[in-house]
């Protein structure tokens, strides 16, 4: 079986196993999930739907955010880690986003990648989850996952396996495929205890390189 072979069949099972993956941070609008993202840098996305629902309600929108002293988003967010970086990079992003975009998030991954505090991954998540657009966000599920099933060989650099998977997954099917190697991640191909291999439906087809 060749790797884009293989890559068929792993989605192709993963979406019967998690028909109804998605995002697990919670938004309602794409500012929103550009501000979770930010704070999900080391922190689980249950902390940070938390967190949020105290900054929005003392924030409700782009201006009221861009305008924030960054000392008060910084005691709102400081539960989810790295409280100063990620506060500052939510003021300038706001900032950036009231002043040049008319408060709105650009569906340009270019444009994205500009944003204050905004990398390869966030804006992958942003373009696929809000835009619809072809997405493959590799996050430590996505890396550590696609590693053990073989469809990469040893590759850790989050850019390069996205590159990798690029070759291997249709575009429209990249950001659910995302989603769903998350839910595997966490339920059976997990990482800090044993996998539980024998309840896996790649059980047959994975190339088992639990390193």
């Amino acid at each position: 079986m060749t790797k884009e072979e293989l890559a068929l069949e792993i989605i192709g099972r993963l979406k019967k196993e998690y028909p109804d993956a998605g995002c697990t941070l919670d938004y309602n609008q794409a500012w929103k999930l550009l501000v979770s993202v930010r704070l999900a840098a080391q922190c689980t996305d249950a902390r940070v739907n938390v967190v949020v629902e105290d900054l929005y309600a003392r924030f409700p929108d782009v201006d009221a955010l861009a305008d924030a002293p960054v000392e008060e988003i910084e005691k709102i967010v400081k539960p989810c880690g790295l409280g100063h970086s990620k506060a500052r990079d939510i003021s300038a992003c706001m900032k950036i986003l009231r002043d040049d975009y008319k408060g709105k998030v650009p569906d340009d991954f270019d444009k994205l990648l500009k944003l204050p505090g905004v990398g390869r991954k966030s804006a992958n998540l942003i373009m696929g989850d809000v835009f619809g657009k072809p997405a493959i966000v590799t996050d430590t599920h996505c890396i550590r996952l696609v590693n053990r099933m073989g469809l990469v060989d040893g590759v850790k650099e989050p850019k390069k396996v996205e590159m990798a998977l690029w070759k291997l997954i249709p575009p429209e099917e990249g950001s659910d495929f995302c989603h769903r190697l998350v839910c595997h991640g966490r339920e059976i191909c997990t990482a800090r205890t044993k996998p539980y291999c024998e309840k896996c439906c790649l059980n047959d087809i994975c190339g088992k390189k639990l390193v």
